[in-house]
């Protein structure tokens, strides 16, 4: 048969994966010559061979990939080249012309092979907490720019010593072109500082060092893989409360490392999938219920068993197993699980530099296990939970990040390059190219400076890895969010400026979904949250728009009530509920006397509140749904202040007793297509009351609660003349609400969709921003 010389494009997750080893295996195989490199595109491959074994070269591509890897597209033109002679693997190439496209892998869990390696005391690598090999390790922490080659990671400061570059230039062997390779004698190491930056120990002897002085009930920041954990005993309550204390974070849940799942199934109901994602080369932080027994085991006083302090008056926990070598060495020593929580200040993002870390987190550790290879960008743990047998993801960080969500590929689209720049909260920034968006890490809420300028760096960073400057900003629509305002700062880079689209809050929560799941319209969208810009002049979160290919519209929001004191009632809950009791009452004064939440307040300070509400000083509206469950949270009693972010909603969601009650609350609408309908919910907050001062179980009144926002969302969907549904913001993040949403959905013949791979909270706000934006292009015009 006649030879034909082939160029063979592979783009998607094809780097850094042993994808070259791969095809160079193969070809040996098959008895083809030619070469194959990486490129700033993907994988290059040129091979010289008859059609017959080319297509089962290509089938063979396609069927045995790495297990790592994803292949997007297989690009084959014919051409007239040169004979080879045999089959090599070519140093990669960056030719100016060529776009950035090729995705970069997140940073993957140790694997097997090199977590065997390390506990074997015949194997060079014994103990050392850097091994890793094609198939695990640091990727998108370390990586400068593409390709992902040592020279552009933070690796490039380590030269390999003979035996690691025989294993990175032996295509048979694992460690081939595995760019973080290194070992004890060439690669990075441990040190134990104290407070001052003085080196108590080095080595093997810094990790036995910092296992005795965990033992000791001392909290420890470890440098980790993207960014510093603080560490400390999570059976010792002196220890967990000292960290809170520390920390100011005296309620909010801590996440915990366990040794092995065993230890975690003793402490928690674990099914199939949460062991899945456990062990899952992501290795996410993963919520999951503590086992009724839990109480009852606590008393046995067994070692491995953690302090109710982890996580107080909740039923999950969020845990996650070891996934570097350092922390599986780490913990092998201890035997019990850990606190592994975020090394920062409250509010500030993650220390990645241990000398930044040696004087932010001076005051909240005793020492500092450090380790000298550098982390470039800052990368949280990632939180997923199992919602309706399958995964959504909370926060979005690492063995996720930045996985780009794919877009449906169009005859006419648009090819301008666009960055959203997120919300306030829970931020992440996406970048969008070649109908795909590229989403940030979790960044974290902009409110200090810390945040923002590693808001700054994760915009110039992922932008620079892709080569990437911006032809359309879009953002949120608040004017007083400080990405609002970046955006303004940063449309100026050109002359003239970039163009920016601005998105209403609510709308972004729903284009997220839609470009997750590349839904057609026509469909319902819901947005329920805690605070969103409204474009009435009031504080939207409980919203319900209908979309079609020719509009947007505000069909429904719940009817809104006066936040007394504005932001200071998000601080201060009581104050939400009190504005709530006064819709219901209209009035203070006629709220029934022998509610606790009077207690809160001083006559004169509810007199104070009434003249607010009366001549509307400071007390703009809200229909956020968020800010409902925080006001029913506080009328029921059953929270006396907040610390965290949801923590009053978590508290009515963990009330539910399951119960089937025969009757739900009552309220209150008219549909009119042509206008936003407002939902009276001031007849179900009375019929609440009424049962909480008829001492009905505090149970019992939460899941008839949830129930009846279950079926507000079936009533209205049957209103709107389609079956599509989407049920996103950070409401959503309720597992009851959500899945009995979503079941009732389906069983009255709707296609509920929420959001999976990105969070349903505000971390999902910079993929609707983008999609909102396509979409306004392609032609709807909203409201």
């Amino acid at each position: 048969m006649t030879k034909i010389c082939y160029k063979i494009s592979i783009r998607g997750i094809v780097q850094g994966v042993g994808f070259r080893p791969f095809i160079y295996k193969l070809a040996q195989e098959l008895g083809l010559k030619g070469w194959v490199n990486n490129s700033v595109e993907g994988v290059s491959i040129e091979v010289e061979s008859d059609r017959e074994k080319l297509q089962i070269f290509i089938n063979k591509i396609k069927e045995e990939k790495p297990p790592h890897s994803r292949i997007d597209s297989i690009e084959i033109k014919e051409f007239k080249g040169e004979g080879y002679q045999e089959f090599i693997i070519k140093n990669s190439e960056t030719i100016n012309h060529q776009k950035k496209t090729t995705l970069v892998l997140p940073d993957l869990s140790v694997c097997s092979d090199c977590l065997t390696e390390i506990f074997d005391p015949n194997n060079r690598r014994y103990r050392y907490p850097f091994t890793n090999c094609t198939n695990c390790g640091p990727r998108y922490s370390i990586i400068q720019s593409l390709p992902y080659d040592r020279v552009f990671t933070t690796m490039n400061k380590f030269i390999m010593c003979e035996e690691c570059k025989k294993e990175y230039y032996n295509p048979k062997n694992r460690r081939f072109h595995a760019q973080p390779n290194a070992c004890q004698k060439c690669g990075a190491n441990l040190e134990l500082w104290d407070k001052q930056g003085n080196c108590l120990s080095k080595f093997d002897d810094a990790l036995t060092q910092t296992a005795n002085l965990i033992k000791q009930g001392k909290i420890i920041a470890l440098k980790g893989l993207g960014g510093f954990h603080l560490i400390a005993d999570a059976r010792n309550k002196q220890a967990i409360d000292t960290l809170r204390k520390r920390k100011n974070r005296p309620h909010k849940p801590l996440a915990l490392m366990y040794p092995n799942l065993e230890q975690i199934k003793n402490d928690c109901l674990v099914s199939d999938l949460e062991e899945k994602l456990l062990l899952s080369s992501a290795s996410p932080i993963v919520l999951v219920k503590k086992k009724d027994s839990f109480t009852q085991n606590k008393a046995k006083n067994q070692q491995y068993l953690i302090c109710e302090e982890i996580a107080p008056n909740n039923p999950y926990l969020g845990v996650m197993l070891p996934y570097t070598p350092l922390h599986h060495l780490l913990l092998n020593l201890l035997n019990f699980p850990v606190v592994a929580t975020s090394g920062n200040q409250k509010s500030e993002p993650i220390c990645i530099d241990e000398y930044e870390a040696l004087e932010r987190l001076n005051l909240l550790a005793d020492y500092f296990l450090i380790h000298n290879r550098p982390i470039f960008r800052a990368v949280d743990d990632s939180i997923v939970r199992i919602v309706n047998n399958e995964i959504i993801i909370l926060r979005r960080g690492r063995g996720y990040a930045p996985l780009p969500i794919k877009l449906e590929k169009k005859s006419t689209e648009n090819s301008a390059q666009i960055l959203a720049l997120g919300g306030h909260l829970k931020n992440t920034i996406s970048i969008e190219f070649n109908q795909q968006i590229f989403v940030s890490q979790h960044i974290g809420d902009l409110d200090n400076l810390e945040t923002i300028k590693a808001y700054k760096n994760t915009i110039k960073n992922l932008s620079d890895i892709y080569d990437f400057t911006p032809d359309l900003i879009v953002c949120d629509a608040h004017p007083n969010y400080f990405s609002t305002q970046y955006a303004e700062e940063l449309s100026k880079i050109k002359n003239p400026p970039i163009p920016i689209i601005s998105v209403q809050h609510h709308l972004a929560h729903i284009f997220a979904t839609i470009a997750e799941h590349n839904l057609k319209l026509p469909l319902l969208g819901i947005a329920w949250d805690g605070t969103g810009y409204g474009l009435d002049n009031t504080i939207w979160g409980g919203e319900f728009f209908y979309i079609n290919e020719k509009k947007i519209q505000r069909i429904a929001s719940f009817l809104p009530f006066p936040l007394i004191g504005g932001n200071q009632a998000i601080l201060q809950p009581q104050r939400i509920a009190l504005g709530l009791l006064n819709t219901v009452y209209n009035g203070l004064e006629n709220i029934p006397q022998n509610l606790p939440i009077l207690t809160h307040f001083s006559s004169q300070e509810l007199a104070l509140f009434q003249k607010m509400i009366d001549k509307k000083i400071n007390t703009p509206l809200t229909s956020s749904v968020g800010r409902l469950f925080d006001g029913i949270a506080f009328i029921l009693d059953i929270i006396k202040e907040v610390t965290f972010e949801g923590q009053a909603p978590m508290a009515l969601e963990f009330l539910i007793d399951n119960s089937s009650p025969d009757k739900l609350y009552n309220f209150h609408w008219t549909y009119d297509p042509n206008n936003c309908n407002y939902i009276d919910v001031r007849s179900m907050v009375t019929e609440i009351i009424r049962d909480y001062l008829d001492n009905k179980s505090l149970g019992l009144i939460a899941t008839k609660f949830h129930l009846t926002l279950v079926e507000i969302i079936k009533h209205i969907s049957q209103k709107v003349d389609t079956s599509t549904v989407i049920l996103s913001g950070g409401c959503f993040q309720n597992k009851y609400l959500l899945e009995h949403s979503i079941n009732t959905l389906i069983d009255h013949n709707f296609k509920p969709y929420w959001s999976q791979k990105i969070p349903l909270n505000d971390g999902g706000l910079s993929v609707g921003q983008i999609q909102f934006a396509k979409t306004m292009i392609g032609g709807t015009s909203a409201f």
